[in-house]
């Protein structure tokens, strides 16, 4: 294991703080060169161009894989960059999740990514489906395929809320009671054909701390 122009304003909420703003309290989880504070599959994961890369282009990934940063959250804000590669391509960033004892897999929030689940919420591993998407063909608007695009993940109570490029996916408040708010953060390639999912400039705020 390792240790380590116009966007369719009328139509999508921006989120407020996306502009170029001071990122007051966001602290970098990632340094771009070594894999400090970070645990998964070696075989899976690597750093290439100040990004995390999961997966590859020249082979089939079998499962789903996860990189977990070390620090169990509940209330905070995410951001990074992410883009993806392959044909087919799968992948997300898993929020309030627990790794699996003895397992390849990750069970809770993921924030989705891609064909027809970019900017989705989806349940990994739990209820197994999709718990909010956004109109596709709208977000389609502003999706910068296979280049960088920004998401804006942002978890406190009971809710959350999913940005894509400014524009926001979801707005989702989980009714059941039973389901843990807190868990780990975890990027995601998806098992399946070659492909590849990178991310980086990976910053979070914790918004339990005043």
């Amino acid at each position: 294991m390792l240790r380590f122009g116009a966007l369719l304003i009328s139509l999508a909420i921006v989120h407020p703080g996306f502009a170029q703003e001071k990122e007051e309290r966001f602290m970098p989880i990632f340094d771009g060169k070594s894999f400090e504070g970070w645990s998964g599959n070696p075989k899976w994961f690597r750093i290439e161009e100040g990004a995390i890369v999961g997966g590859t282009l020249k082979a089939p990934i079998p499962n789903n894989e996860f990189l977990t940063y070390r620090s169990e959250l509940s209330d905070f804000e995410l951001r990074l960059k992410f883009k993806v590669l392959g044909k087919g391509v799968n992948a997300g960033i898993q929020v309030r999740s627990k790794r699996i004892p003895k397992h390849h897999e990750m069970i809770g929030y993921q924030a989705d990514l891609g064909d027809n689940y970019w900017g989705a919420l989806y349940d990994e591993s739990r209820r197994n489906k999709v718990l909010k998407s956004p109109n596709q063909a709208e977000l389609a608007k502003v999706l910068k395929r296979e280049d960088w695009n920004d998401y804006v993940i942002r978890c406190e109570g009971k809710r959350i809320q999913l940005w894509i490029n400014g524009m926001q996916t979801v707005d989702y408040t989980e009714p059941d009671a039973k389901i843990e708010q807190t868990g780990l953060i975890g990027l995601q390639i998806h098992g399946g054909g070659p492909s590849e999912a990178w991310y980086k400039d990976i910053r979070l705020k914790n918004l339990a701390e005043k």
